[in-house]
């Protein structure tokens, strides 16, 4: 009985420190975010999705953010969208201006023409150009991107998450275009 309570004690004294040194830190908070007055710099690069992606100035650019998704999906691709980059912006919504933080972004909405509700992408161009971040919704499986010197797809995540809700606050919680039946 008394080698069991003094094992009992020697576990404690070893794991006690190591859960109490345990500590979880806090979700941060999420970036500020809000969509502002559009003005010719939201138009820089297109009226529209399709102008967008067709911008000499962003086409290799987005090529380079989608990366291997920007083509259609080869057979076995595990992880991979169910269509190309691009289909995901075939109905295309308002061009728009979204400040994330201390950063203005070009925003584009869109989605693919026959799964509206659940194939959608979300476009953000930071004012400049040189820094694209995306996130498209293959069915409830989101996929984030990140073009630009230095930024990682995990890092388009809170940035791209922030716009949205700016966006959402918008336009009554739906930001995606609405195609006529």
């Amino acid at each position: 009985m008394r080698q069991s309570l003094l094992r009992a004690t020697l576990l404690c004294l070893l794991v006690a420190p190591t859960v109490a040194g345990c500590v979880v830190p806090g979700a941060s908070p999420p970036p500020r975010s809000q969509v502002v007055e559009a003005d010719a710099r939201a138009l820089a690069y297109g009226r529209s999705a399709a102008e967008i992606f067709e911008n000499p100035q962003l086409r290799d650019k987005l090529r380079a953010l989608f990366g291997a998704d920007w083509n259609p999906p080869t057979p076995g691709g595990v992880g991979k969208l169910t269509g190309a980059a691009p289909e995901y912006f075939q109905v295309g919504g308002p061009v728009r201006m979204v400040t994330v933080g201390d950063a203005s972004y070009i925003s584009v909405t869109g989605c693919v023409r026959q799964d509206c509700n659940r194939r959608r992408g979300l476009l953000l161009i930071r004012e400049g150009g040189e820094q694209l971040m995306a996130r498209l919704d293959d069915g409830g499986f989101l996929h984030h991107y990140a073009f630009g010197t230095g930024l990682q797809p995990a890092a388009a995540i809170p940035v791209t998450d922030a716009a949205l809700r700016a966006l959402e606050r918008l336009s009554d919680g739906n930001p995606y275009p609405r195609p006529a039946p």
